[in-house]
């Protein structure tokens, strides 16, 4: 009896969601890791892929947003525009961004080999029957990462978010035009997706004039 008793005080050990896991901040990838998948990417032929790491490069989207984007969002007339605007799901706020030469070209490739028209979405899913969902889009971001050779743990969506973004700020130390290009509604959460100091952060800020 005190044997069943002192079975009943003894807690189930509940594993942490984490365990094994690497949390916090995905790092962003670096100009030459960027060049490396872009080049994978292009000798494989995989024109949706080449299209989609591109512009998420380019327009700092989330995950969430990248996957909802449509073909009038960025080319309205079959081709692809110099700068485009897209509403972020998590804040509604407007985010402007834009479209180098090689994402262009990208695009424009994939939309003349899939024939894909205004109102869809961009980045057709499986069996072309939707667009991609954002664990898809996560997948593939894994798979892009590994094909380099870098350990896939350590990377996810958001290591494509923030390579620009972070690229920008070590350039310019402009923490008002990542800002606006991130969509962020608060310097501070600027400076917290940038990894760096807040008396960095501010050192920069009182040089900028409004």
């Amino acid at each position: 009896m005190e044997q069943e008793h002192a079975n009943s005080l003894i807690k189930p050990v509940r594993v942490p969601w984490n365990k094994g896991k690497l949390v916090g901040a995905k790092p962003p990838l670096r100009p030459s890791h960027v060049w490396s998948i872009r080049t994978k990417l292009q000798i494989e032929g995989k024109k949706r892929d080449l299209a989609l790491f591109n512009l998420a490069i380019d327009s700092k989207l989330r995950g969430c947003d990248i996957v909802t984007v449509r073909v009038d969002d960025v080319a309205p007339s079959g081709y692809s525009m110099d700068r485009a605007t897209i509403r972020q799901k998590k804040t509604g706020r407007p985010v402007r961004f834009e479209l180098t030469d090689q994402t262009r070209q990208a695009i424009d490739e994939y939309l003349r080999l899939t024939e894909r028209k205004p109102g869809q979405f961009l980045f057709a899913g499986r069996g072309d029957r939707g667009g991609l969902t954002t664990r898809q889009y996560a997948r593939l971001v894994l798979e892009w990462i590994a094909s380099i050779g870098l350990d896939p743990a350590k990377f996810g969506t958001h290591s494509l978010r923030r390579t620009k973004a972070v690229l920008i700020y070590r350039r310019t130390g402009n923490l008002q035009a990542v800002q606006l290009l991130l969509g962020h509604s608060k310097i501070e959460s600027t400076v917290r997706y940038l990894g760096i100091e807040v008396d960095d952060a501010i050192e920069i800020a009182e040089k900028i004039d409004i």
